[in-house]
């Protein structure tokens, strides 16, 4: 760690710190300057601070999401550390759970599912902090952050004021919404509606209702239906275990292509070319006029197998999921972007389809 100056507001800084020690791949160069930020009061004052001085910033949560540069970030990076939530009851049935923006997610979903709350516990097992989740449109096992969202209070960078966004103008879409790909605005709380009887949301993922031997679109018990999302997980790689490298990942590396109607007819011939005629490919409608296909299963099919390894076996894909890239324990950023290149690079080739990373990449591009 580096020496302890102070921004203009008065927090304490930190300067060299690396922020490989900040990040679920346990990558990244060290940031120039370096900030906790412990309420959401701190945050604005920090991030404001950072504007006003025209100094370059990263605000960083979970870093769950993140790849950063060998090189860092030759700025301010504020780390969002707000914590505290509350339950207000709204309607019969219904409650509403604010959320400051530095809490763990799946502490918070655990937190749910003690309390006999349903609506966020297939969505356990997620790393990073709750700030992200709308900006992400996080989801998983037919669950959805816009299907529990109310609102938002953020931080909007080029007004310096604090505000309340409704959910319907987040712009949220499939792991998108209108503050992802932007840095104008910085989450500080959120809040969710949920119900109180015990019961999860209506199980619509195949996998999970096979693995609770339920039909789709039956309720369960909110813990039920948390342990078998966890142990699904766990058999992915996908909950963080410090001893399983395998778990070293920014989780699914590339977004589920959508691909136009105009162009699918293509991508079958070339899939049936390679697969053969008797193939059955996973295809899901993605609104009008398009079909998202399985990036996963676009990858092993184009040839990349589960642990497949990259320069130097340093990055592998993880030996659970093809989706997952991870740090093997001695890797760099540039390693894992050269993995990340050459598997979009082989799909492109074999199928004629685009992936494109989900996670944000910081001081660095594929």
């Amino acid at each position: 760690m580096g020496l302890v100056t102070s921004l203009p507001l008065g927090a304490g800084v930190r300067t060299d710190v690396p922020l490989s020690g900040y990040t679920t791949l346990r990558l990244g160069g060290p940031a120039a300057d370096f900030v906790a930020a412990a309420t959401a009061a701190e945050v604005v004052d920090a991030v404001r601070a950072a504007d006003s001085a025209g100094t370059p910033l990263l605000v960083l949560g979970g870093g769950s999401n993140l790849v950063i540069a060998d090189e860092g970030f030759d700025g301010t990076v504020v780390r969002v550390a707000n914590r505290g939530s509350k339950i207000d009851c709204t309607s019969p049935g219904r409650v509403q759970l604010t959320v400051e923006a530095g809490e763990d997610w799946d502490t918070v979903v655990s937190g749910t599912v003690e309390a006999g709350l349903g609506g966020l516990e297939c969505l356990s097992g997620i790393p990073g902090f709750v700030g992200a989740t709308p900006v992400q449109n996080v989801g998983a096992y037919g669950v959805e952050i816009a299907q529990v969202l109310v609102s938002v209070d953020l931080l909007d960078r080029e007004t310096t004021e604090v505000r309340t966004l409704d959910v319907s103008e987040l712009g949220l879409g499939y792991r998108t919404s209108i503050l992802k790909g932007t840095d104008r605005a910085v989450v500080l709380r959120a809040r969710f509606e949920l119900v109180d009887d015990g019961m999860s949301a209506p199980i619509r993922y195949t996998e999970l209702a096979r693995a609770l031997g339920v039909r789709q679109d039956e309720r369960v018990p909110v813990a039920a239906a948390r342990e078998a999302v966890l142990n699904l997980r766990r058999g992915k790689g996908m909950v963080l275990d410090p001893l399983d490298h395998d778990t070293w990942s920014a989780g699914s590396f590339f977004t589920n292509p959508i691909v136009a109607d105009a162009d699918i007819e293509g991508v079958m011939a070339r899939i049936v070319e390679r697969v053969g005629p008797d193939v059955s490919v996973p295809k899901y409608p993605a609104g009008p006029g398009a079909s998202k296909l399985s990036a996963a299963w676009l990858i092993e099919r184009a040839g990349f197998a589960k642990g497949h390894a990259g320069p130097g076996g340093r990055v592998a894909l993880s030996a659970k999921h093809t989706l997952a890239l991870t740090n093997r324990g001695t890797a760099t950023t540039a390693d894992l972007l050269a993995l990340a290149a050459e598997v979009r690079d082989g799909v492109r080739a074999t199928f004629g389809v685009d992936l494109h990373p989900e996670p944000v990449l910081v001081n660095c591009e594929l």
